[in-house]
């Protein structure tokens, strides 16, 4: 199992200093990946409840900085880090934009980018996005056509009720096309990733949930003709390391990571450390992310 660091990007971490540091200690480290989210706004009376913990926004997350720029950034200071996304809202934006800045990231670092990309759960942000709640499984879709489109086709053409890609070249190019990652948990995102995605984003289950939603990814890829050992699944724990708590969520650094090695023997290919929530500072976090290491760095 590859093991990955969220790069610092909220709350106290939310600093140029953050993202240099622990990405070239990371690295140093022997990570193999850093992986950036993508929040837009925090919501005083939100419409929908956040997906995680008890349906309440982190306090964190009130401050966030763009996952393009902290990845582009991580990407000048590391050579060998994969630099992925978990996940971008993908129908926030246009194709051809969301193109261009995946593909810049990609270029610049010299083919190290894996695009993740999922639906997003705040209608709150859809709203402030401009981009409409209803229809967003149709949009998202689409958005993954035109992306095969532009990353794959000289040159490019996209017609769709909703954008329109005149006969254009759009360059640079990948230098190969990004592994493509979709998030979701339900019965259609499961499907879809196993028709279309090169693996599945997912968050820290209990592993006979984690173990069943594989099996639908893999029997939609086999349905569609693909070969199911030709996908992967990264696992995204955001614990809270403590003396006491229930592995994955909350626990200590042997707990969760017991937890991760069950989960790398029930298939898991990656997983994605997100310390923010639980780090008091840079140092707390490299050293976190060091103890975890230590734990997991047999099962890779």
């Amino acid at each position: 199992m590859e093991i990955g660091l969220a790069v610092p990007q909220y709350g106290r971490f939310a600093q140029l200093s953050s993202v240099l540091r622990v990405a070239r200690e990371a690295e140093s480290a022997g990570f193999h990946s850093l992986w950036a989210g993508d929040r837009l706004l925090t919501p005083l009376e939100p419409k929908d409840r956040y997906p995680g913990g008890d349906g309440t926004v982190p306090e964190a997350h009130r401050v966030f900085l763009d996952p393009f720029a902290v990845l582009s950034v991580a990407a000048s200071v590391t050579s060998t880090l994969r630099l992925g996304t978990s996940a971008l809202n993908a129908c926030w934006y246009a194709p051809a934009v969301l193109a261009r800045s995946l593909t810049t990231i990609d270029h610049l670092s010299g083919g190290r980018l894996d695009a993740g990309l999922g639906l997003g759960w705040s209608s709150d942000e859809y709203a402030a996005a401009g981009v409409p709640w209803e229809g967003r499984a149709r949009r998202y879709e689409a958005t993954l056509d035109a992306l095969e489109a532009i990353w794959t086709t000289d040159p490019v053409s996209y017609e769709h009720e909703l954008w329109t890609i005149a006969p254009s070249h759009i360059e640079p190019k990948p230098a190969r096309r990004p592994p493509l990652y979709l998030a979701g948990f339900t019965e259609p995102a499961l499907r879809r990733i196993g028709r279309r995605a090169d693996g599945w984003l997912t968050a820290a289950l209990p592993i006979p949930a984690l173990t069943s939603m594989w099996r639908t990814v893999c029997r939609a890829a086999e349905h569609a003709g693909r070969d199911p050992a030709g996908l992967r699944m990264v696992l995204r724990v955001n614990p809270m390391v403590t003396e006491d708590g229930t592995p994955p969520r909350s626990g200590t650094v042997a707990g969760i990571a017991a937890y991760l090695a069950t989960a790398a023997e029930a298939g898991v290919h990656e997983v994605i450390l997100d310390l923010q929530h639980t780090a008091t500072d840079d140092r707390h976090l490299l050293d976190l992310a060091a103890a975890f290491h230590a734990e997991l760095s047999g099962l890779t």
